[in-house]
């Protein structure tokens, strides 16, 4: 069991920064890790741009918020 995950995540930044893969490597494991995501059923092994449409206007939409949001901090303060 994780019992502090800031220390985990400490750990593997650095170790991944020690890692010098060749981009055959880096393939077949995001490969791996592709495939078991979709064992769990994390990830659909169907078409996996559906659906992004939506998640491109819904990220404009925040990104275009957080802009007049950070002009009218600027403008205020």
């Amino acid at each position: 069991m994780i019992t502090n995950g800031k220390l985990l995540e400490k750990f593997e930044t650095n170790f991944i920064k020690r890692q010098k893969l060749s981009r055959r490597t880096a393939s077949k494991i995001f490969e791996a890790m592709w495939k078991e995501a979709v064992s769990l059923g994390i990830l659909s092994s169907k078409n996996h741009l559906e659906g992004i449409e939506v998640d491109i206007k819904i990220a404009k939409r925040l990104n275009s918020c957080s802009k007049k949001s950070s002009r009218k901090h600027l403008a205020v303060s």
